[in-house]
């Protein structure tokens, strides 16, 4: 069981973050592509995944484990401006932390009961690959973030459309729920697993832990590749992060799909393009109704179409659903810029 710890300062200090995080992505979907569970949303991205990797699993194997601890350093929190400051904030890790994350990870492993102990226990690793990052020398370093690199340019850029429409659409839910009751509201309507009881947020989580946040604020992260289980650092003394699952309608697909490309010759006609721009900020069924003067069943169907173009994104929460627009959509709406950038940015950033 986690535990998360409130002040009333800690509740005025929490926020979403602006979108997904290039780096817990990299890193969760590494588990995701070692188990089979989740066949309908993942199986079809593992298969196309697997097929485009060349050997980029073998150092990241040694440093994710299929189940529990990973190092801290693999996410820090600059990669929510986007995977080159991720990268860069990485490749800055000290050799102390290094060393000292690395020695909790042999830990989590048990490897001092397979091998007699040594003086440095974040070289006690049946790994040579971490040994080297160990040492503290800058090329092993330099190594990973290359291997992160082409792990993420197999695993996640070509979804990544896909990855940040289900994180908006996720940010969309919260934030209203936000404005609507303030963040009590925000945090009573996070996933199942996730259980609000003022001033304590409980999570399933495969360890007991107790974390205080002491006035610094919570930032909430959701994440696409997250699948049952929150995540949060394993240090308390850095800022505080909760990454959570988003919820799942679809399967994430590469961006360049020609389906998508022939449905939007669907797209005709001055009402649907007033639809669109109803749910530029997200909105209900009955909220797109009403904008756009049309009756409930001719705004669910819009919105329908919409939605097989690959436009709009629907996020179901209890009797009601919210649509938000996907990346291409908002291009559209602009007026034709590329999607190709959204790549590239995380939009606005709030924490």
């Amino acid at each position: 069981m986690l535990r998360i710890h409130f002040t009333g300062k800690d509740l005025g200090g929490v926020r979403m973050a602006g979108g997904p995080d290039p780096l817990w992505e990299t890193i969760l979907s590494f588990h995701r592509i070692r188990d089979r569970r989740g066949p309908l949303v993942f199986g079809e991205w593992r298969t196309e995944t697997r097929s485009r990797l060349n050997g980029e699993t073998r150092l990241l194997s040694a440093l994710v484990p299929q189940r529990g601890y990973f190092p801290d350093f693999l996410t820090p929190s600059e990669g929510r401006h986007g995977l080159d400051a991720g990268l860069e904030a990485l490749r800055a890790t000290t050799p102390e932390r290094i060393r000292a994350e690395l020695a909790l990870l042999a830990e989590g492993r048990g490897a001092r009961k397979a091998r007699p102990a040594r003086k440095d226990p974040a070289r006690h690793t049946d790994s040579p690959r971490l040994a080297d990052l160990a040492d503290g020398e800058p090329a092993p370093l330099a190594r990973l973030v290359e291997v992160l690199r082409a792990y993420h340019r197999a695993a996640i850029e070509p979804y990544w459309p896909h990855i940040r429409a289900r994180a908006d659409a996720d940010r969309a839910l919260r934030g209203r729920a936000l404005l609507d009751g303030g963040a009590d509201e925000l945090l009573a309507t996070l996933p199942p697993m996730l259980r609000w009881r003022a001033p304590v947020l409980e999570a399933d989580y495969p360890v007991d832990r107790e974390l205080h946040l002491n006035g610094r604020g919570l930032r909430l992260q959701p994440s696409f590749f997250c699948r049952s289980t929150p995540v949060v650092l394993h240090d308390p003394a850095l800022p505080p992060v909760l990454v959570y699952p988003v919820t799942h309608s679809d399967v994430p697909v590469p961006h360049e799909r020609p389906d998508a490309r022939l449905s939007l010759g669907r797209l005709v006609g001055h009402t649907r393009s007033a639809v669109l721009e109803a749910i530029e900020h997200g909105c209900t069924t009955s909220e797109l109704a009403r904008r756009t003067a049309v009756s409930l069943a001719s705004a669910s169907q819009h919105a329908s179409v919409l939605r097989e173009a690959g436009l709009v994104v629907t996020l179901r929460h209890g009797s009601s659903v919210l649509h938000t627009l996907t990346p291409l959509g908002a291009a559209l709406l602009r007026g034709g810029a590329s999607a190709d950038g959204c790549y590239a940015r995380n939009g606005p950033v709030t924490s």
